[in-house]
């Protein structure tokens, strides 16, 4: 099947040629161009030059191992990032968002399974370009550290920038207080769950003092935060 530029472009990073190719002919069949690469020390540069829509991305590299490749690639970009791993020890850390990736798959695996991955994670961030106006309601550039609700600025310290980002890309899904501190701090500094708590009282009242109509974060008993306003724009 021949792929049109305007496809979703998916890197496949694996190191086993085998399986690279299973994943990448189940996705040509489902409309996705694909580029694969086998070494870990390549995908950086790839990933700066050529940004793809989203990464498939194994844990067990040569060169440059998945975990360190998902932190560097955060460093600098927010494109959906799957991680792929056969080591079960690393499940929870995976879950808990710590290095920053959206989801993960285990191996051994279904290539419907990727296929279905994919398209759900490209569907939770693929914009809606009919309504523009929803999309800049709340606007967080990480560049000049700054947000924004309505065009109203936010004054907010680093944790609560932190937390404002990692609750409004996923509007709906309930963090719990381990892996919103997961996100919070990148010294692994020792916390108490309250300290997320504190966080999120403080980051809710400078939002409604924006706006004292809209329902910002709200919290699910036994289980943690959810963003409840509008989408938001990353800059």
């Amino acid at each position: 099947m021949s792929q049109e530029k305007t496809d979703p472009l998916v890197l496949i990073v694996e190191d086993e040629p085998k399986l690279a190719q299973l994943m990448m002919d189940y996705l040509h069949s489902s409309n996705y161009r694909t580029h694969h690469i086998a070494h870990g020390g390549e995908v950086l540069a790839y990933v700066q030059q050529t940004p793809p829509d989203l990464i498939l991305l194994d844990l067990m590299l040569p060169g440059m191992d998945g975990l360190s490749l998902c932190r560097e690639i955060r460093r600098f970009s927010e494109l959906p990032i799957i991680m792929v791993t056969a080591r079960t020890e690393e499940i929870d850390r995976l879950l808990g968002l710590e290095i920053g990736a959206d989801d993960y798959i285990c191996k051994p695996f279904s290539p419907r399974e990727v296929v279905a991955r994919v398209r759900t994670i490209m569907r939770r961030v693929k914009r809606n370009p009919e309504e523009p106006h929803k999309s800049s309601l709340l606007r967080v550039d990480e560049g000049r550290f700054f947000a924004s609700w309505r065009d109203q600025a936010l004054d907010l310290t680093p944790a609560e920038f932190r937390l404002l980002k990692t609750l409004s890309l996923e509007p709906g899904k309930v963090f719990s207080r381990e892996q919103l501190l997961n996100h919070l701090y990148d010294d692994y500094r020792v916390v108490t769950d309250r300290t997320i708590d504190s966080h999120i009282k403080n980051l809710r009242r400078k939002l409604e003092q924006l706006d004292t109509e809209q329902p910002f974060i709200r919290a699910v008993y036994g289980m943690g935060y959810r963003w409840e306003a509008d989408i938001c724009q990353l800059v």
